[in-house]
C-alpha cells in the first residue's frame, strides 16, 4: 500500500526581513495522523515559521503546502481545514469565552455551539465569564478550544499547554490523540520537551534560523551517548569491557563498572555475561539532553554538554 501523502510540506522554506535571516532552507513534511514535534531556542525562527505556514508572513524562496495546497496562493477556505493556536495568544477581551469562540466560529460559517459547550466542560473553562476577568490558564483554554472545536485536518500548535494546570494538560493530550485518531496532522512546537518526547514520533530541530535534524525521536536517542551502569558478581577486569567498539569511555570500581556507550549495546552485555554480569542499569539520554546537545553545536552522537540549561 504506498503511503498516504503529506498534509504539512515545507520544502527549502525561507525567510528573511531584508538581509536579516528568518529561517533558511526548512524541508521536512507531516503525514496524517502524525504528531511532530518542532524544536528550537528562542529566536531559532520557530515563530516565523508557523506563521509563513498559516499565511501570515509571505515566503522569501521555497515553498510550504498545506493539505496538497501552496500556501502562498491558497484560498481563504483553506483556513477552515487548519487549527492554529499562537505562542502570542491575543484574546478580545471585552468578550466573554462564550462570545469570543462564536465569533470564530462564524469566521469558518460553522454552527459550533454544542461543540464550544462541551469543551469548555471538559478543559473546566466558565465561558460565560469575561476574557479580561479570566486567568492566562483559563485565557490558554479558549486558545485551545478555537484550535479544536471545527476538527481540522491540520494542527498548527506553538506552545499550547502553557498556563495550563496538569488535569487540563491530561485531557489536552486526550484531544490531541482524538484529532490524530481521525487523522489530523499535527505541527506541535514547544520548551516543553518532555510533553513533546511524550506526545511526538518525529522532531525538526532548528537553530539560529536552520535545520539542524529531522529524525525519529527513536533514532535519535539510539544514536546518542548513553550510560549502562554494570554489576558484576566480584571484581571485573575493564580491559574486555574496554576493547568492544561501542564502549567510549569507562569507570571501574570493584564489582560495578560504568560505561559510556555510542550505539549499539548488545556486543557490550554479550562481553559482559562472559565475566559474571548480574545486573544492568541503563541511563537513556532524553529529549532534553539531545536537544542540548545539537544546538551546543555537536552531532546527534555527541554528548550533552554538562551543567548547560534549556532556555
Amino acid at each position: 500500500m504506498a503511503p498516504e501523502p503529506a498534509v504539512i510540506e515545507l520544502t527549502g522554506l525561507t525567510k528573511y526581513y531584508g538581509r536579516q535571516l528568518g529561517v533558511e532552507d526548512l524541508t521536512f513534511d507531516v503525514s496524517p495522523g502524525e504528531v511532530f514535534g518542532f524544536l528550537g531556542p528562542n529566536g531559532a525562527g520557530k515563530t516565523t515559521t508557523l506563521r509563513m505556514l498559516i499565511g501570515l508572513l509571505r515566503i522569501t524562496r521555497g515553498s510550504a503546502r498545506l493539505l496538497g495546497t501552496d500556501v502562498a496562493t491558497a484560498p481563504p477556505a483553506l483556513r477552515a481545514r487548519i487549527g492554529y493556536l499562537p505562542g502570542d495568544l491575543s484574546l478580545y477581551k471585552n468578550l466573554t469565552g462564550r462570545e469570543y469562540l462564536g465569533f470564530m466560529a462564524r469566521m469558518r460559517n460553522r454552527d459550533l455551539a454544542e461543540r464550544i459547550a462541551s469543551l469548555s466542560e471538559r478543559l473546566n473553562l466558565d465561558a460565560s465569564r469575561h476574557i479580561h476577568d479570566l486567568s492566562k490558564g483559563n485565557q490558554q483554554k479558549i486558545g485551545v478550544i478555537q484550535a479544536f472545536m471545527h476538527d481540522p485536518e491540520v494542527l498548527i500548535l506553538d506552545e499550547p499547554t502553557s498556563g495550563l494546570d496538569p488535569i487540563v494538560q491530561r485531557e489536552f493530550e486526550i484531544l490531541l490523540d482524538e484529532a490524530t485518531q481521525r487523522g489530523a496532522a499535527v505541527l506541535l512546537s514547544s520548551h516543553i520537551l518532555s510533553e513533546v518526547e511524550h506526545l511526538a514520533g518525529r522532531v525538526a530541530v532548528v537553530n539560529e534560523g536552520r535545520l539542524l535534524v529531522v529524525e525519529r525521536i527513536a533514532t535519535l536517542k539510539s544514536r546518542s551517548v548513553r550510560t549502562l551502569e554494570l554489576t558484576f558478581s566480584g571484581p571485573v577486569d575493564p580491559a574486555p569491557l574496554r576493547a568492544v567498539p561501542s564502549v567510549d569511555g569507562i569507570d571501574v570500581h570493584g564489582a560495578v563498572a560504568s560505561c559510556t556507550v555510542v550505539g549499539a549495546h548488545d556486543e557490550l552485555l554479550r562481553v559482559a555475561l562472559t565475566l559474571g554480569l548480574e545486573t544492568v542499569q541503563t541511563h537513556e539520554p532524553s529529549l532534553e539532553d539531545i536537544f542540548m546537545t545539537l544546538v551546543a553545536g555537536g552531532g546527534p552522537d555527541a554528548a550533552p554538554p554538562a551543567g548547560q540549561e534549556l532556555a
